[in-house]
């Protein structure tokens, strides 16, 4: 959905969409409520996106599901802003900001982008999880496994000596 930015409302524009996501972990369309206001040459996006997302748990490798719910705060600035400058810092303030071309804004790719960025880096199925075991690779939640737990790393061999002295 693009929006034509000379069109939008002095007192701004509330949507409410569900859309598609380019994502696999993505499986339900995104639920998006948003308020798009414009302030000189600046639109501001604010509002919550709300998905179903099939990940898979970086401690015991199960997939899970979960509900993903993301706060939306962007200002985007006409691209011409930046023109003349060929290299640009970003700085912390300006992390949630963006640019625009013309004088349309394109919803779809805010939506996407934001469910890509904010897909968890290191999901967990629960907070209990005890993952798998790091030698013979059972799952550690459905119960103990069969290893050795007295055999030592042979490169901390040696400070075992240390103690008997």
């Amino acid at each position: 959905m693009k929006i034509f930015i000379p069109d939008i409302p002095d007192e701004g524009l509330e949507l409410e969409l569900q859309q598609q996501v380019d994502s696999e972990a993505v499986i339900s369309p995104v639920t998006a409520h948003l308020k798009i206001e414009k302030v000189g040459s600046e639109v501001i996006v604010k509002g919550d996106l709300n998905a179903d997302i099939r990940i898979e748990c970086s401690r015991c490798l199960k997939e899970f599901f979960s509900i993903i719910n993301i706060l939306v705060d962007v200002v985007y600035h006409p691209f011409e802003e930046l023109k003349g400058e060929e290299k640009h810092e970003v700085r912390a303030e300006e992390l949630d900001m963006d640019f625009y071309t013309g004088d349309e804004l394109d919803i779809d790719s805010l939506i996407n982008e934001q469910m890509v960025l904010n897909l968890p880096m290191k999901p967990l199925c629960n907070e209990q999880c005890k993952g798998i075991c790091v030698k013979c690779g059972a799952d550690l939640n459905a119960g103990e496994c069969a290893c050795d737990k007295k055999k030592t790393d042979p490169r901390l061999e040696v400070l075992k000596k240390l103690l008997k002295e």
